[in-house]
């Protein structure tokens, strides 16, 4: 399940740090979490596809990785990425 190219630029316009800003661990993490949302989307009509639940298994953990990896290295950038995309995140209950 690729994502629409549209959809794409408004992902990356919204969560880039500059104009040429496409790889930075906030976009990934934000073009990860939307193809987590189709594939979750997908799976709730085609319960039975597993091939793409191994698929939506892998995202899901790369965008894990991704996330640990921008709390080690930018803990205001993660929250700021947590809260916008309402994903769960340990580090902002152990900052309160």
């Amino acid at each position: 399940m690729a994502l629409k190219s549209e959809t794409k630029i408004d992902i990356i316009k919204t969560f880039a740090a500059s104009d040429k800003d496409t790889g930075s661990p906030r976009v990934q993490i934000a073009l990860l979490t939307s193809q987590i949302e189709e594939l979750t989307n997908h799976l709730k009509v085609h319960k039975k596809d597993n091939h793409s639940r191994r698929g939506l298994l892998k995202i899901i953990s790369k965008r894990r990785r991704l996330l640990n990896y921008l709390a080690k290295s930018n803990s205001k950038d993660y929250l700021e990425v947590t809260k916008s995309l309402k994903i769960n995140s340990q580090l902002r209950d152990s900052a309160k």
